[in-house]
């Protein structure tokens, strides 16, 4: 079993800064790739960014130059940066992991999801 446990949204105001960590464990054998995802009220849930295991990074063109993704050194923690946030940045925050475990490949987890709110 896996559990992502995130961290670190809140009430921001906008132009501020924010962080965001999601720290995963359990039964992983090894990590594919890990990202962010944020889903606005009557809207569909979309990337904000991603970094694959090789390092590779994606952003969603509405945050790049504003976000950054990041890893920990233990590779099971993933990081977004939000500097100069908008007040469309608002939606509940997911994070997601692309993993294996030892009896599993491919597997999708997500966090509980974290409320962000920007104020103008």
């Amino acid at each position: 079993q896996v559990q992502l446990v995130e961290s670190g949204g809140g009430l921001v105001q906008a132009g501020g800064s924010l962080r965001l960590s999601c720290a995963a464990s359990g039964s992983i054998a090894s990590i594919n790739g890990m990202g962010w995802y944020r889903q606005a009220p009557g809207r569909q849930r979309e990337l904000v960014a991603y970094i694959a295991s090789g390092g590779m990074i994606q952003y969603a063109d509405s945050v790049k130059g504003r976000f950054t993704i990041s890893r920990g050194n233990d590779k099971k923690t993933v990081y977004l940066q939000m500097d100069s946030p908008k007040p469309e940045d608002t939606a509940v925050y997911y994070c997601n992991v692309y993993l294996n475990t030892r009896y599993s490949s491919g597997l999708n987890s997500w966090g509980q999801g974290t409320q962000v709110t920007v104020s103008s």
